[in-house]
């Protein structure tokens, strides 16, 4: 009889469990990815797109940036599919004096063909690059956004 007893007792407590572990997965938020937007804040900041949003051809880019992220009052920008495939390249330009260690606004424009894509990998990039005519990679930097493509 007693064995009956401590046998309903771990019955009890791992159904317990099993129910207390289901609601947990049940009730946890999605964790999405915002890029490395919060480490580069203080260099270069994305007023569009934001992270995560949905975007569609012709994409206009803005936001602000150090004097020292432009070359000759530019910087490129690469957008890529969820496989890292290259979907369009260009160019945004400062709007205003870009020789400056101070925030710059800068603006451009990519035109793109919305990439095919398997069920659920609608998601890509937008990589802005410092730009960097030394080539030296110690001098290279870049903000990833994530994006969904329509």
């Amino acid at each position: 009889m007693k064995k009956i007893y401590q046998i309903i007792i771990v019955i009890v407590i791992l159904a317990i469990t099993g129910t207390v572990l289901t609601w947990q997965l049940k009730t946890n938020k999605e964790i999405k990815y915002f890029g490395n937007e919060l480490e580069k804040k203080d260099l270069i900041q994305i007023t569009t797109p934001r992270p995560n949003e949905i975007i569609k051809s012709p994409l206009e880019i803005t936001g602000i940036a150090r004097g020292v992220w432009f070359f000759e009052g530019s910087f490129p920008v690469i957008l890529v599919n969820w496989d890292g495939l290259i979907i369009a390249e260009g160019f945004v330009t400062a709007q205003s004096e870009w020789m400056t260690e101070n925030f710059v606004p800068f603006k451009g424009t990519l035109i793109f063909k919305t990439p095919e894509f398997p069920k659920n990998l609608n998601n890509g990039s937008l990589i802005l690059r410092k730009d960097n005519p030394s080539g030296l990679s110690e001098h290279d930097d870049a903000l990833e956004i994530p994006i969904l493509f329509e």
